[in-house]
């Protein structure tokens, strides 16, 4: 099989995740009204709107896909955290570098990071987002928030915990599916050669 064909099939695996779970509100467990499809292709259109690097915004799509990596729907219930940013890396370190994949590992610390250093911040969270925070570990403390600060992709996670926080406009247009895959493909190839 070519590098071609795999890659291929890598992104029409992904394609079929996120088709599949189109339905099923982002988090898994149908809290929020947009599903899971509608949220990320939101969050990718404001990563291209922000002008994100063709990787950040192939993690602002993928960011969630944790939730479903397993291609059924995790349920741990309300009251245990599915490690969702963490359940994604095996299947997306296939086809993608430190780039894409480090910002999605990061966005729930992101979540936790930003409640602790920026005044307001918890206000603007969904209540599904509060009670994951609380699943998650809370806010960090200055020790944590330090070692955050100090890696090299939390900038861009940070950027995508805010894309994650206001993707969830039920109906807003985005573009098609199939035009994120060709960039999801785009991205696998550049980091295929890398």
């Amino acid at each position: 099989m070519s590098p071609d064909t795999t890659r291929q099939d890598f992104i029409a695996r992904i394609g079929h995740m996120l088709r599949s779970q189109a339905h099923m509100s982002y988090d898994g467990q149908r809290a929020e009204a947009v599903s899971a499809l509608d949220h990320g292709l939101q969050c990718a259109q404001l990563a291209e709107w922000a002008g994100a690097p063709a990787s950040l915004v192939a993690a602002a799509l993928l960011h969630d896909i944790g939730h479903f990596a397993d291609d059924e729907v995790v349920s741990l219930g309300d009251t245990v955290d599915d490690e969702h940013e963490l359940r994604a890396l095996p299947l997306l370190s296939q086809g993608f570098g430190a780039a894409v994949l480090e910002p999605i590992r990061l966005h729930v610390a992101a979540k936790r990071y930003l409640v602790a250093t920026e005044p307001g911040y918890r206000e603007t969270l969904s209540p599904a987002s509060l009670h994951s925070l609380m699943l998650q570990g809370g806010p960090m403390s200055p020790d944590e928030c330090a070692a955050f600060a100090a890696l090299p992709f939390a900038q861009d996670a940070l950027a995508l915990r805010r894309w994650d926080d206001v993707g969830k406009e039920v109906g807003k247009p985005t573009p098609s599916l199939d035009y994120y895959l060709a960039l999801l493909d785009e991205v696998a190839a550049l980091d295929a050669r890398a």
